[in-house]
């Protein structure tokens, strides 16, 4: 499978989200062999909990899956460029790919506010951005447009 294949499995992910009234950013994991390991969507609405982004729930999700912390060897594809805290969490599961779609104009912590990745945290993943940007964009405009 190709970048926009992985990012279209999140797209499905983030579209779930907007029909819980959440925000709506999907995120899935690969690991090496090109499986979906972790799959997450943003909850934080639905959990009533600041932590419950979509790249935390594919983060858990794949840990469980591989029955480690380490993810080594994965890609993480997430509709929203990563947060802070998301881009943290990245660092600590020693994910070597982040592959994500919009721009983050306020948070985003890959080169649209900072770039985490490139601070000397010890890991420091590739990143790849705006795959299936304009798709990505949309549907969170098309989100918020509804709610004003």
């Amino acid at each position: 499978m190709e970048r926009e294949d992985y990012m279209r499995l999140a797209l499905e992910e983030a579209r779930q989200a907007l029909g819980t009234g959440d925000v709506p950013v999907g995120c899935v994991i690969a690991d090496r062999d090109g499986r979906i390991i972790g799959r997450g969507r943003n909850r934080r609405e639905a959990a009533k909990n600041a932590v419950r982004h979509a790249e935390i729930e594919a983060i858990e999700a794949a840990c469980a899956a591989v029955g480690s912390w380490r993810l080594d060897g994965c890609a993480l594809y997430v509709t929203l460029e990563p947060c802070p805290m998301c881009a943290g969490a990245v660092i600590n599961a020693r994910i070597p790919t982040v592959v994500y779609g919009a721009k983050e104009p306020r948070t985003g912590s890959c080169g649209s506010v900072i770039n985490l990745f490139e601070e000397r945290y010890g890991h420091r993943p590739a990143i790849y951005g705006g795959v299936l940007g304009e798709e990505c964009a949309a549907l969170l405009r098309s989100f918020f447009e509804a709610m004003r």
